[in-house]
């Protein structure tokens, strides 16, 4: 039997009153399968627990904030609690993206908001609000307004995580740095987010964070035996009404499920805030790396061959990143980047937009703080499409504020943003979808190793895109051609970075790139066919008819079946394969599938497959001649 709040919920019941809050209070997802419970401890302590058919998945666990020591201002919000309020509602809705790994994404979910006040005295009311999806649960911290203009002071978040006996992390303790598999002990720092968990059993978590944009960032700490703790970044000082970022559980019973329903966290945030989206164009992009004009106008013609949509002029273009004198108005090139100083930017410009190419630049942060309000209107005057951040700061409310600011500043120009460096995204794009791509990962100028391509869509891509800086033809790559080659449709961009370090003429075999050549960035559809983090991973991903699906294995060998069942039933395709051969050789092949065919490859150390999968329309009937009188 439906719990009675679950059935109020449906039915749009009003409040549940005073006498009703003892408690505990259950939130029940909308296929019943996650349960969420709130209980107060006798002194008072709110308390959560989530469980899943039954098993427990977080045991009870502390909520609460605390105000800085010594302060005056506001109170804490940790023990000596009663509720006094919980409004159950439901939502089920569908909307459509702008771009994304899916077209359409449908935000179904029941909420319960429950207020709570202190036992004795008052300074106001902490609303815990909580939604239970069929994907996970979410909550955050609500301070409604308050007549009284509320003060609120966050010196420290006390949420907790007690996990099952045996729980394992992949865990790195920052946004730009690999992963590692770890019990729930001994960490040398703090978790960065995406926190993803295999649990005891064989079930998955992901611990992360959503529409962080007025809040500061969120760690994870090991406190304890399997408890891991919220760590943020610094105090936070506010007026009613305001709500903190929102603390995501995903849960699934295979790890790659944790990635097809990332659109959670979108779910997580406003509804797109731009009347008109026509402007915004995703795409590949490829690096100017001489800063000349001449070099320019080539990669404008290799673009035009090779099917790019951007050049991105990087650092350099205005004089020396973090010199306080460059200045981002006026073209100057950095002596150390190109001697002869020959970039005429407005022709290049010219040039590209005669051939529908567009231009990116790459702004350093100390220019961007400095000069944001002039830059951005100069841009859209030139002619530029977009703004790369360069080592913009992160963390404390004050820079969260700035940054995503700065992105709708952006869109009021028509730029689109890429930022760089230790930034992770927690959704904003669905509100602001200028903002393509981000950062925040261990990328391929790094030469990460092939284990690492197989952990991030389980961890990092979970909160969104990232712009990995793919490489091909670079001696210091240690994955093979093929797997570099299926790492663009793993590993998801709508400003998808290609040949990085490189030049034209650095690809004189054509035949080699040609998959690029007509891969898209965004998607309709996505599927994660088979993986575990740390060993393998296949993702196929569906643009109109067609799929493109990347598979690649860890740094060693593996012999890796892939089932083509995300295919419709009854169609045929003709799938384009590229393998791995001899001698650093990419070799292609045509085969026809079907959704009930299984192809078996022997994927090298390192290694990988990347396959286009072409929809073949039904042949026609031709028609007969008419009849001869």
């Amino acid at each position: 039997m439906r719990p009675l709040r679950l059935i109020l919920a449906l039915l749009g019941a009003a409040p549940i009153t005073r006498a009703q809050t003892g408690g505990p209070h259950e939130l029940t997802s909308p296929n019943g399968e996650l349960v969420f419970t709130l209980a107060l401890t006798p002194t008072g302590v709110p308390t959560y627990e989530v469980r899943q058919r039954g098993d427990t998945l977080i045991a009870p666990s502390k909520l609460g904030l605390a105000r800085n020591p010594n302060s005056t201002l506001g109170g804490d919000w940790k023990e000596r609690l009663k509720v006094v309020a919980a409004t159950p509602r439901t939502a089920d809705t569908t909307w459509t993206q702008v771009w994304g790994e899916r077209t359409t994404v449908r935000d179904h979910y029941n909420a319960l908001d429950i207020d709570l006040q202190p036992v004795s005295g008052s300074h106001g009311t902490l609303r815990l609000e909580v939604r239970a999806y069929d994907e996970g649960v979410a909550f955050r911290y609500v301070f409604p307004e308050s007549l009284q203009n509320q003060i609120i002071e966050i010196g420290a978040e006390l949420t907790e995580f007690n996990l099952p006996v045996d729980t394992l992390a992949y865990w790195t303790p920052s946004a730009q740095r690999p992963y590692e598999k770890l019990p729930l002990k001994n960490w040398k720092s703090d978790a960065e987010v995406p926190l993803t968990l295999a649990l005891p059993g064989g079930r998955w978590l992901c611990l992360t964070e959503a529409e962080q944009t007025g809040y500061t960032r969120m760690r994870l700490k090991v406190a304890g035996p399997n408890k891991l703790i919220t760590q943020i970044f610094s105090s936070v000082t506010e007026a009613s009404p305001y709500a903190t970022a929102w603390r995501a559980i995903l849960v699934a019973d295979q790890p790659g499920k944790l990635l097809e329903n990332n659109f959670l966290l979108l779910n997580l945030n406003p509804p797109n805030a731009l009347a008109d989206t026509s402007w915004i164009h995703p795409g590949k992009v490829m690096r100017e790396v001489t800063l000349s004009t001449a070099g320019a106008k080539r990669l404008v013609d290799f673009a035009v061959e090779q099917n790019i949509d951007y050049l991105h002029f990087d650092a350099g273009w205005y004089g020396h990143e973090y010199d306080v004198a460059s200045d981002a108005t006026h073209v100057a090139v950095d002596p150390r980047r190109n001697p002869r100083g020959d970039l005429d930017l407005p022709a290049v410009i010219r040039y590209a937009k005669s051939k529908g190419k567009r231009v990116i630049l790459y702004v350093n942060h100390r220019a961007l703080e400095r000069q944001l309000e002039v830059l951005f209107p100069l841009y859209e005057k030139w002619g530029v499409s977009g703004v790369k951040f360069g080592f913009v700061q992160t963390g404390s409310q004050h820079w969260t504020l700035w940054l995503h600011n700065a992105v709708k500043l952006a869109a009021q120009y028509h730029l689109v943003v890429d930022i760089h460096d230790e930034f992770r995204p927690t959704g904003f794009s669905r509100t602001y979808p200028n903002l393509l791509t981000q950062e925040g990962i261990y990328g391929n100028e790094e030469f990460p190793d092939a284990t690492q391509s197989t952990i991030y869509p389980f961890t990092r891509f979970i909160a969104g895109a990232a712009d990995h800086t793919f490489c091909f033809n670079e001696r210091r790559l240690k994955n093979t051609k093929a797997h570099q080659l299926a790492l663009p449709a793993i590993h998801f961009s709508p400003l998808q970075y290609l040949y990085w370090y490189g030049r034209p003429g650095d690809y004189p075999d054509r035949a080699e790139i040609e998959l690029w050549k007509e891969l898209p960035t965004t998607w309709d559809e996505t599927r994660v066919v088979n993986g575990t983090p740390g060993e393998f991973v296949t993702v196929a991903r569906r643009h109109g008819d067609d799929w493109w699906l990347g598979g690649v294995t860890n740094t060693g060998r593996r012999t890796l079946d892939i089932a083509f069942a995300f295919l419709p039933a009854d169609q045929k395709f003709l799938a384009d394969i590229y393998e791995d051969a001899d001698h650093q050789l990419v070799v292609k092949r045509t085969v026809e599938v079907t959704a009930a065919a299984t192809l078996t490859f022997d994927l090298r150390p390192s290694g990988g497959v990347a396959i286009r999968i072409r929809h073949q329309a039904p042949a026609t009937e031709a028609t007969p001649p008419p009849a001869t009188p």
